[in-house]
């Protein structure tokens, strides 16, 4: 779960140039392990939706819980579950949602139409945030916000038209507006930890899903695909993130991110021939130009290689 939800994370006070680039690394793997998820899922025969959310997410949860308990030890984890509060509860609520409509959304509408439209989160978020704490926005930002909402409305213009199911695009719509919320609600409580409010997030999912699925029964092909989807596109690339984010400037680790949105729908026209449609191609590239220069300006006016900073989660579906 695109984007990711963005997430502060404890950075540490001197960080050198290897464990910079080590950190580079790590988060561009978070964003190419959570490229694949359009990938895998295509793969999956099951027709229920919520069983693939409930296997998914079990698969993911239970790798998460495994990578705390190595890193935090098991009352580490126990009490980074206990320290959230509320902010993690709401930051949880939002991952399970956007997660959950992810998979969803794949059978009404194509994997790039998702993931284009999460590309637009932290301008989005800048949005909120402004709506919501009037928090300060610079004219840059405005622009790109405008090109952002510009390339979405082209990209839903063809469900208005009933081209295509206006439920795929509400669903992708409403995964970015989830991760839109989540940042916003991170960025205003820096103690909530990323790892167990989404670790949560894939419990909650879970437990939804266990009350829509019409079976949990799947084939050994399936649950092959199942687990990489849980473990290797959710779990790992959040694994990596955690472990990378805290290393890097935040403008560069959330221009890093934009490799998801980029490779994701390259990923499912290579392996499936799942084509976008030219609204989707158009829109899309009108959202991840205006992220991109945005990033590039932000970063070059705020960036210092040796005082990395807290950084946002680029929506993991």
């Amino acid at each position: 779960m695109t984007d990711a939800a963005s997430s502060p994370i404890a950075v540490s006070p001197t960080v050198s140039r290897r464990e910079e680039r080590v950190g580079i690394l790590l988060v561009f793997l978070s964003a190419l392990m959570w490229s694949f998820g359009g990938t895998f899922a295509r793969f999956i025969d099951v027709a229920d939706s919520w069983t693939v959310i409930f296997w998914r997410s079990v698969w993911a949860a239970a790798f998460l819980l495994c990578f705390m308990a190595w890193r935090d030890g098991w009352r580490g984890t126990v009490a980074l579950f206990r320290d959230m509060g509320l902010p993690g509860l709401a930051v949880a609520f939002c991952f399970a949602s956007a997660s959950t409509c992810f998979v969803v959304a794949l059978g009404y509408t194509t994997v790039a139409n998702i993931l284009l439209m999460q590309a637009g989160v932290p301008l989005l978020a800048a949005l909120l945030a402004w709506a919501l704490f009037r928090e300060r926005v610079s004219m840059t930002t405005w622009l790109a916000i405008a090109a952002v909402i510009g390339g979405v409305a082209v990209m839903v213009s063809e469900s208005l038209g009933g081209a295509v199911s206006p439920i795929g695009d509400g669903l992708a719509l409403l995964i970015a507006i989830m991760f839109s919320v989540a940042t916003v609600i991170t960025r205003r409580f820096a103690h909530v930890r990323m790892t167990p409010a989404t670790c949560l997030g894939t419990i909650l999912a879970a437990a939804f899903a266990t009350s829509q699925a019409s079976t949990f029964a799947v084939s050994a092909h399936d649950m092959g695909f199942l687990f990489a989807f849980g473990v290797v596109n959710l779990g790992l690339g959040l694994a990596f993130f955690a472990t990378g984010a805290r290393l890097v400037p935040a403008a560069l680790a959330a221009l890093l991110g934009t490799f998801e949105p980029i490779l994701g729908p390259i990923w499912v026209w290579l392996v499936h021939s799942e084509v976008p449609s030219t609204r989707t191609i158009i829109g899309g590239a009108i959202v991840i130009t205006a992220l991109l220069v945005h990033l590039a300006l932000e970063f070059s006016r705020q960036a210092r290689p040796a005082r990395p900073g807290t950084t946002g989660m680029p929506s993991p579906n």
